[in-house]
């Protein structure tokens, strides 16, 4: 490939009319390299080719035509003018301040597209936030709310012993008053007897045994025992509130763990159960009453005889022992 031979005179006259060299090279070769006319109709025709200001390479190279000058005609120069101009329009050179605007423009695109970014993550993470603390919320109004009805089962739990306490207090003074006015051979009318709520048979035996007469419930006898244990140990009170945190221990361990066995299996001869529980009177006797069953070395809570509902009075129960001053206070009732 070389680049076509052309005629040198008819080149300069191009070149003289403002033409580019490798516009006018191509143009005088692919016009037949005759004239200057021919080659300026031939690039106005040619102006949106996209090789017009690339040197041609041609195979073989040419005859060179006629040398003959033409005269420069007005119709020529107007051509050439509107060509050039054309041609100017079409050229945008790259300066190094248009570069520094192009480099400038982009960066604060990119910076732009960056802050858009940042601010939507931002917007992503805020919501994230909003939520994990509305979930935070709830959890924590959901513990409030349970820690609530605790608080108020364990005061209304003491609120009964107290009241039972008084009726207990109220009822003794009665019958302490009847004992005295019996040995003393005086009649008993106009006086105030036991109160109960019982059935006129009911009021018939206690006429016969002053002392009142009760069914008995589990409630109950989770109750005494624990009342005959701090009876029992009525001068270790320190000792008496631990082994009551300890059975507390035991019984929520099962309730919130009911289906792990450990929980519901004791080593009768572990030496912290032993200080604890095992040496007072009534400590073993209170898991029995909860459903442990005695197993050679172990006291053993059997998955089928578990009872919920019963684990959560004994817990109430238990409650009330370690806070309520009354509780034990007094002698038990008679129980059927």
């Amino acid at each position: 490939m070389a680049v076509p031979k052309v005629d040198k005179k008819m080149l300069e006259e191009l070149d003289a009319m403002g033409f580019p060299k490798a516009k006018a090279t191509r143009a005088l070769y692919y016009s037949g390299n005759n004239n200057v006319v021919d080659a300026i109709n031939w690039m106005v025709e040619h102006e949106s080719d996209p090789d017009i200001d690339e040197i041609p390479l041609v195979d073989l190279d040419i005859e060179i035509g006629s040398s003959q000058s033409f005269p420069i005609t007005e119709e020529m120069e107007i051509k050439a003018q509107k060509l050039r101009k054309i041609s100017s329009n079409n050229s945008f050179p790259i300066t190094e301040e248009s570069q520094i605007k192009e480099q400038k423009l982009s960066r604060e695109q990119l910076h732009k597209m960056k802050e858009e970014k940042e601010k939507k993550l931002e917007i992503e993470r805020e919501k994230e936030r909003i939520q994990a603390g509305k979930k935070l919320n709830e959890m924590k109004r959901i513990a409030e709310e349970n820690e609530r009805q605790r608080n108020i089962a364990l005061r209304k739990a003491e609120k009964e012993e107290e009241k039972r306490a008084r009726e207990k207090v109220i009822q003794k003074l009665e019958q302490d008053k009847l004992n005295r006015r019996s040995k003393l051979g005086l009649p008993l009318e106009g006086h105030a007897t036991v109160k109960t709520s019982a059935t006129t048979v009911q009021k018939e035996q206690k006429l016969q045994n002053p002392k009142p007469v009760y069914t008995v419930t589990k409630v109950d006898l989770l109750t005494e025992c624990l009342r005959s244990l701090k009876r029992n140990h009525q001068d270790e009170h320190a000792r008496v509130r631990r082994a009551f945190e300890t059975l507390l221990i035991y019984v929520g361990n099962v309730v919130k763990n009911p289906n792990q066995e450990k929980y519901r299996k004791i080593r009768l001869s572990n030496p912290l159960f032993q200080e604890r529980v095992g040496s007072l009177i009534g400590g073993v006797e209170f898991l029995e009453l909860c459903g442990f069953e005695r197993m050679g070395d172990f006291l053993y809570l059997p998955e089928e005889k578990l009872d919920i509902t019963l684990l959560n009075s004994a817990g109430l129960v238990l409650k009330s022992a370690i806070t309520n001053p009354f509780f034990g206070l007094f002698s038990t009732r008679t129980l059927l």
